[in-house]
C-alpha cells in the first residue's frame, strides 16, 4: 500500500475516533462542588480541587489537546454536539521545563529532526514496521497501548483518585492501569509479570505526582511510526493540576537497550467537564484486522 494510502488510512480512523469522543458521549451531569463562571460553565481557570488530605485531586476526564479546524482543541469544534460549548483551548504545549510535546502519530515530533535517541537496532526496528504500514501496532489489533502513547490518544481517559491507588480507565479499547499510592516500593522489572501497562507506583512531592513504572512487556510500541519499548525500560511520570482544567504530565523514558540516553516528553491534557467515557468495544464486530496490509 503506497505510504499516502496508508496515512490517509489512518487519518480517517483517527477522525471518527475524535467523532466518537465529540458526539456520542453520555449526556451531560454536572460535576458537584465544580468552579462556574457568571455564565454558570464550568471555569477552567478555577482552582484545582483538593481531597480531604490537602493533595491535588486528579480524577477527572481528560483529554489530549489537538489541533485542527473543528477538531478539539482549537476552539471551534463542539465538546457537546451541535449546540454545546466549544472545548477549552489546549494547555501550554512546553512544560516548566520547556519539554517538547510528544505526539500519538510521532513521540518526537517537536524535537530536532523529529527522532527518538535510538539505538541502532531499535530505529531499525521502527523503521521497519513504519514501512509496514505500522499494521502490527497493538491499537490496530484492539490491543492495550503502552501507557507514554496512551496519553496521547485521541479517546479520552478518566482519573479516579483514592487515598491507596489511582485507576486510569481508558476509552481506548476499554483498558484499566492501576497506579498505587499506598507506600510500596516499585519492584525489580525481574520480580513482576509483564504488564502492557507495566507495574505503575506513585508518591506525593508537593503538589506533583511522581509515577513510576516497569514491568512492561518486551519490544512493545510507543506511537504510531513504531518507536519500541523494551522490559529494561523505566518511566517517570510527573503529573501536577495547576487549575481545574489542565493536566501538566511530563514523561520520561529511560530505556538504554532502546535508547542512547533518557528523554522527556510533555503529555499535557485538558479537562472535558461534566462528562463521561463511552463504552468502546473495539472488538465488537471488528472486520478491518484481515485487511491490513504491509508494504
Amino acid at each position: 500500500m503506497p505510504r499516502r494510502n496508508a496515512i490517509a488510512i489512518a487519518a480517517v480512523v483517527m477522525f471518527l475516533a475524535f467523532s466518537l469522543a465529540i458526539f456520542a458521549q453520555w449526556p451531560s451531569f454536572p460535576t458537584p462542588g465544580s468552579p462556574k463562571l457568571a455564565n454558570g460553565q464550568p471555569d477552567l481557570n478555577g482552582p484545582a480541587p483538593k481531597t480531604a488530605d490537602g493533595k491535588p485531586d486528579l480524577s477527572g476526564v481528560w483529554s489530549a489537546p489537538r489541533g485542527g479546524p473543528g477538531g478539539p482543541g482549537d476552539g471551534k469544534g463542539k465538546g457537546k454536539g451541535p449546540g454545546g460549548p466549544p472545548p477549552p483551548p489546549p494547555p501550554p504545549s512546553n512544560g516548566k521545563a520547556g519539554y517538547p510535546q510528544g505526539g500519538f502519530q510521532n513521540m518526537a515530533q517537536n524535537m530536532p529532526g523529529g527522532l527518538l535517541p535510538y539505538q541502532e537496532w531499535a530505529l531499525k526496528l521502527r523503521n521497519e514496521r513504519l514501512a509496514e504500514n505500522s499494521k502490527d501496532h497493538p491499537d490496530a489489533h484492539c490491543l492495550p497501548l503502552n501507557p507514554v502513547q496512551l496519553w496521547f490518544h485521541p479517546q479520552p481517559r478518566k482519573l479516579i483518585q483514592n487515598t491507596r491507588e489511582i485507576v486510569m480507565l481508558a476509552e481506548s479499547n476499554g483498558g484499566t492501569r492501576q497506579i498505587f499510592t499506598d507506600g510500596r516500593a516499585l519492584p525489580s522489572k525481574d520480580d513482576v509479570q509483564p504488564w502492557w501497562y507495566g507495574y505503575s507506583v506513585g508518591k506525593w512531592e508537593g503538589d506533583t505526582l511522581v509515577v513510576e513504572s516497569t514491568g512492561f512487556l518486551d519490544n512493545g510500541w510507543i506511537d504510531e511510526n513504531g518507536s519500541p519499548i523494551t522490559n529494561e525500560a523505566h518511566v517517570t511520570e510527573r503529573i501536577r493540576r495547576p487549575n481545574y482544567g489542565t493536566l501538566e504530565v511530563e514523561v520520561t523514558v529511560n530505556d538504554p537497550k532502546t535508547y542512547t540516553r533518557p528523554w522527556t516528553v510533555t503529555a499535557n491534557q485538558r479537562l472535558m467537564p461534566d462528562d463521561e467515557l463511552i463504552e468502546f468495544i473495539c472488538g465488537e464486530n471488528n472486520r478491518s484486522t484481515p485487511h491490513l496490509v504491509g508494504k
